[in-house]
Parts: C-alpha cells; structure tokens; sequence
C-alpha cells in the first residue's frame, strides 16, 4: 500500500473476478467498476466474447457485493437493439444490493457505427 493513497480501483468486466478478488482485496483494492451491459447470459458471452465461462452476468456483480467492498458500481452503456428492454432489471436485480448503475452512452472510438445504435442519455 502507498502512503496517503485513499482509492485503489479497478474497471472490469468480471471474467476474471472471482479468481482475483481476494488477492487485489488484500492488496488494498477498495472499489470496482464493473462494466456490465447484459443481465442475459448469452448477451453476456457476445459482449465479452468468450464463449463458456460458465459465469453469469449477475455473479460478476454479487461476487463483489459479497466480500462487501467499500464502493462497487456498474457501468451498463444502453445500445438500441441489444440491451435497452434490460434496464428496469438492472433496476429490479441492483436495488438492494450495495452497487450504484450508471446507465451510459454508447461511445464509439473507431468512429463505424450506426446513429440507430446510439440511444441518447434523453431518450
């Protein structure tokens, strides 16, 4: 641990976690951000593009949740066509668990996308 170091985090999408965890807990990790789009599993293996990790969307959230980090929030980007009939459950599956959901805008870096993909924080 650094001295006068407060926060420790990291972003993830989970795959990983549940090996992880304990180690990155002892080494003083205090808060995660989860990038979670899906709470469909097979949504779930398209996004993160591996098929078989025999890992729920939702354990990439309890795990976390369980072992009672500080701060634990998700990140869910709300595209058209793929996730935005989810976002009453991300509400429903989040709401007693202590997690903050940020749903976000998709931002696309390689500029090839679709203004129909796009659904605006207004909509």
């Amino acid at each position: 641990k650094l001295e006068g170091l407060k926060t420790i985090a990291v972003t993830t999408n989970g795959i990983n976690l549940s090996r992880l965890l304990p180690r990155l807990k002892e080494a003083g990790l205090n808060a995660i951000n989860i990038s979670l789009d899906t709470l469909v599993p097979a949504k779930f293996e398209f996004i993160v593009r591996r098929k078989g990790t025999n890992l729920s969307s939702k354990a990439t959230v309890l795990i976390p949740a369980r072992m009672c980090l500080p701060y634990l929030q998700v990140n869910c980007v709300v595209m058209r066509g793929l996730n935005e009939d989810e976002l009453l459950d991300f509400v429903d599956f989040t709401k007693d668990l202590p997690v903050d959901v940020r749903f976000i805008e998709y931002m696309p870096f390689d500029g090839k996308y679709s203004c129909s993909e796009i659904l605006h924080g207004v909509e």
